[in-house]
């Protein structure tokens, strides 16, 4: 799918209200961005935030939403190295969900991802994916986002985000059932349901 294309999904999405900006003002942004083959164009936090952009997720129409307890998830930023385009609008090449990496643990899959020469993705850029492939967020082939974490002092808070469908229990209500849901993980943990979503890089950056 061309920039063209992925920007017109976005407004139709309903990007432009979210930010309070125009298309041609988003569109101006994407013309400024190179050509990257299978490149996926992801909104930076500064133009909307992860909580911004979950209710424009759709699964079977239904709206995506972010789960109660996540009171903090604006301070879930990137990780230390990781290193994203200062932007409103860039690109993420090759995102991969990570099905292999199913009932790893967030710590046991960071250093995998890292050694195959590839970039855990933010919770900002699964969720960009998943606007322009909806079908990739699917019942039990679902992904974490580990590129995202909270400082908690000089370590790491022990959880995860993670992006998966709800099965409509708990606080997230019968009426959320099927919805994609913005939610998290204990670093230490395992689900059989939940890859580890990665790229092969971002564009543009210094090189």
């Amino acid at each position: 799918m061309n920039l063209t294309d992925q920007l017109h999904r976005l407004l139709e999405a309903g990007l432009a209200d979210v930010t309070g900006t125009t298309a041609a003002e988003l569109a101006a942004c994407v013309a400024a961005l190179p050509d990257e083959p299978r490149g996926v164009l992801v909104v930076h936090p500064t133009l909307a935030t992860a909580r911004q952009l979950a209710p424009l997720l759709r699964h079977r129409d239904k709206p995506g939403f972010v789960v109660d307890d996540l009171t903090d998830l604006e301070q879930f930023v990137p990780l230390d190295g990781l290193t994203v385009p200062d932007r409103p609008l860039y690109l993420l090449a090759d995102p991969d969900r990570g099905d292999d990496m199913r009932n790893w643990s967030p710590d046991e899959a960071l250093p995998a991802i890292l050694d195959r020469g590839r970039t855990p993705l933010t919770l900002n850029e699964g969720i960009s994916w998943l606007l322009q492939e909806p079908k990739v967020l699917e019942p039990g082939h679902c992904f974490m986002t580990i590129g995202s974490r909270k400082r908690s002092g000089a370590a790491l808070d022990a959880r995860t985000p993670a992006i998966w469908i709800s099965g409509g229990t708990g606080r997230d209500g019968v009426a959320r059932r099927r919805a994609p849901k913005v939610g998290w993980c204990w670093a230490g943990n395992r689900h059989t349901w939940l890859g580890f979503a990665s790229a092969r890089h971002r564009r543009p950056l210094d090189r």
